[in-house]
């Protein structure tokens, strides 16, 4: 196999000048006067920008496609839409090529921790059900789709492209990935956010918002269950708790073993996720130290996984 060298996105992918980006916010055609544009931090993929235009606020997302990761820019806007219809995420307010532009949501990023209180937990799982029975309701144009076994094939290919360091490693988790699809089963169909961080949860005191539809699509809600308990840290008791909740009856053997494959596979795509911005991203972000964090965490998950289903 010839080796391909590494794609580095440009700017707004990559590490542009903060003056750069900020001029670019501060034109756009949606300000009623001259705005200054205000970073703001915590983005893994992403710049973001707070404006003040007038009485109003806004917040800036700069993204481009990023074909290595399936983000089509397209979809994020038509899921964006949607979960402003459905009255789960602020309204889209403008779009330009690489450009998003919401209305700004006065409220507190919710913490890991934040996510593990009981009365926030519930909150977060009846959002959750509603994005799985609403946004389909709302959602125009061609069906995104996000199914994560086909993430991990598809980023262990960008690996094996790109020379990553992780080369080694890919089999053994190919193999993992493998027998994880095998065990997650048939599924049900519903419409996931499939990136369900707690900084993708807002709380203004009155409601609790979920942003950042960049990933959202078609997928078993497993996935989502999975998702928020592996990147949140939920106890064992939890995750038994958001199964029995979610389908509103105790879990039978089958069903826990579905969603303990789906949250090894969780963990293994952020990992992956990670190996990939190793190489491709120019963000000045320690993404190696991203990567051995989540490979951990998926190691400990995929070794208990594989002692209960041996």
């Amino acid at each position: 196999m010839t080796e391909a060298a590494p794609t580095v996105y440009p700017w707004p992918m990559g590490e542009a000048k903060s003056e750069d980006a900020e001029a670019r916010v501060a034109r756009l055609t949606c300000w009623r006067g001259r705005v200054t544009p205000e970073p703001l931090s915590g983005g893994l993929s992403n710049r973001n920008f707070l404006v003040r235009d007038g009485d109003r606020r806004c917040v800036v997302r700069l993204g481009e496609d990023v074909p290595v990761h399936g983000l089509v820019r397209r979809n994020e806007v038509a899921c964006s839409r949607a979960a402003a219809a459905a009255g789960l995420s602020p309204a889209l307010v403008h779009v330009e090529p690489g450009v998003l532009v919401f209305d700004f949501v006065d409220g507190r990023t919710l913490t890991a921790e934040d996510v593990r209180g009981d009365a926030m937990l519930a909150r977060i799982v009846a959002i959750v059900q509603r994005c799985h029975r609403e946004m389909p309701q709302q959602l125009s144009g061609a069906p995104p789709l996000f199914w994560v076994f086909h993430a991990l094939r598809d980023y262990a290919r960008t690996l094996l492209q790109g020379n990553s360091r992780m080369v080694d490693e890919l089999p053994l988790l190919m193999d993992a990935a493998e027998r994880l699809e095998r065990a997650v089963g048939p599924i049900e169909l519903k419409f996931a956010h499939n990136d369900l961080l707690a900084a993708n949860f807002i709380e203004d005191g009155e409601r609790l918002w979920l942003i950042d539809w960049e990933y959202g699509g078609f997928n078993s809600p497993l996935f989502d269950l999975g998702n928020l308990a592996s990147n949140n840290g939920l106890s064992p008791a939890q995750v038994e708790w958001l199964l029995a909740t979610y389908d509103g009856r105790s879990p039978s053997p089958a069903r826990r073993r579905s969603l303990a494959a789906m949250t090894c596979a969780s963990l293994l795509r952020e990992a992956m996720w990670s190996m990939v911005q190793e190489i491709h991203s120019a963000l000045p972000i320690d993404y190696v130290a991203y990567t051995t964090e989540n490979l951990a965490r998926y190691e400990a998950a995929w070794a208990e996984f594989a002692k209960a289903d041996a």
